[in-house]
């Protein structure tokens, strides 16, 4: 197979972004020169790249300095906060995601409940549909909802949610409100004040072009005062090199979700990626991933493909869904893209097709070709015309 830059489909996945090996390999070889230093100046260094990745995270989703820190990944993140919170605030109540959130979340969840005691309910899709509606998670959205979790962009649909829909409902019943952003964060325009939410979770992959391990925790100011982590540590502190194990106190920002040493190796490998980010054309790259969509879901149409994903863009992210018939089909296309040189993936009968910065139309019109001819060929040999 082929490496091919330009037919690179998997932004729901890794993302790549162009220069990302070199400024990946410049920062790690700098990384490594500091730390095998003979001398003192490694902890200004690495929490000097810490902090840079926390900013540029703050800069996207327009977060004010002391509410957003470092987890390893979206489900820590989510733990973190929840089990931060008053016991008071969840004991008795329910706490209510949709069916269609990243399922790592909804294991955490469903452990959760037994030992902060609320009750999780979870919303399921609509017979025949292919994502919860917002009218369906509104519909259980009640006022002994203590909290929500919403996924922003689902990762089995691309739906999107009607963020503001939601929010202004959960206002209205009283109810702490959390946001995955994982599978749009870096494609399309967020921020935590529009409207305001209470904790926001995200990686720095897919979109974000980042590295495994570069979680981002969003606590809202208004709710930091309220929560006491129960994994704490040095960090936990304003000051952490307070030594006096009778007098510690959570710092007064979201520093009191930090614990033990932080693990800023992950952080510092995402900077660069974090800083490419941070000087593209955030709405030129939309278009641009709306256009190639556009030309995948034609192709899907004239191909008779059961397209997954909504069609309308403001309901939607950056990926496309599509349903071949069985995962046996799906993997034999796939196998055929794979072999042509694209990078894209299918997750048992649906085949996902993700394009970014790094695709190129020209690239995409090649693609479908391939998959008219994989198609065609999966069709015969199954016997279906």
């Amino acid at each position: 197979m082929t490496e091919r830059r330009e037919g690179y489909f998997l932004y729901h996945s890794i993302g790549q972004y162009p220069d990302k090996e070199r400024q990946l390999g410049v920062a790690m070889e700098e990384l490594a020169s500091v730390w095998s230093a003979s001398d003192d100046q490694q902890w200004s260094y690495l929490l000097g790249k810490r902090g840079e990745f926390i900013d540029l995270w703050r800069e996207l989703i327009g977060a004010p300095a002391g509410s957003t820190t470092t987890c390893e990944n979206v489900t820590q993140g989510v733990h973190m906060l929840m089990a931060a919170l008053p016991a008071d605030t969840l004991r008795g109540r329910k706490v209510l995601v949709a069916a269609d959130c990243f399922p790592s979340n909804h294991f955490l969840l469903t452990r959760l409940q037994e030992r902060l005691g609320f009750k999780l309910q979870t919303v399921r899709a609509r017979q025949g549909a292919h994502w919860v509606s917002d009218e369906d998670m509104i519909a259980e959205w009640d006022r002994d909802v203590a909290l929500t979790l919403i996924t922003w962009v689902s990762s089995t649909s691309s739906h999107r949610v009607d963020l503001a829909n939601l929010v202004a409902h959960g206002r209205e019943m009283g109810s702490l409100i959390g946001v995955d952003i994982t599978q749009a964060s870096g494609l399309l325009p967020f921020s935590v004040d529009s409207p305001q939410i209470d904790f926001a979770v995200s990686t720095s992959l897919k979109w974000m072009c980042g590295t495994p391990g570069a979680g981002m925790l969003y606590v809202n100011p208004q709710l930091i005062s309220d929560c006491r982590p129960e994994l704490c540590g040095w960090f936990s502190q304003d000051n952490p090199f307070n030594w006096d194990i009778d007098t510690f106190e959570y710092a007064p920002d979201i520093r009191r979700f930090d614990n033990g040493t932080p693990a800023i190796l992950p952080a510092a490998a995402t900077v660069p990626a974090l800083r490419w980010h941070a000087g593209i054309d955030r709405d030129a790259l939309v278009r641009h991933n709306r256009l190639l969509g556009g030309i995948l879901i034609e192709a899907a149409d004239n191909l008779g493909l059961t397209l997954l994903t909504p069609r309308k863009e403001k309901a939607r992210g950056g990926s496309l869904m599509f349903e071949t018939g069985s995962t046996e089909r799906a993997k034999a296309i796939l196998a055929s893209l794979n072999h042509a040189g694209f990078s894209a993936d299918s997750r048992g009968s649906t085949l996902r097709l993700s394009p970014g910065v790094q695709t190129s139309e020209d690239a995409t019109r090649e693609l479908v070709e391939v998959l008219e001819k994989s198609f065609h060929a999966v069709n015969k040999g199954s016997g279906r015309h």
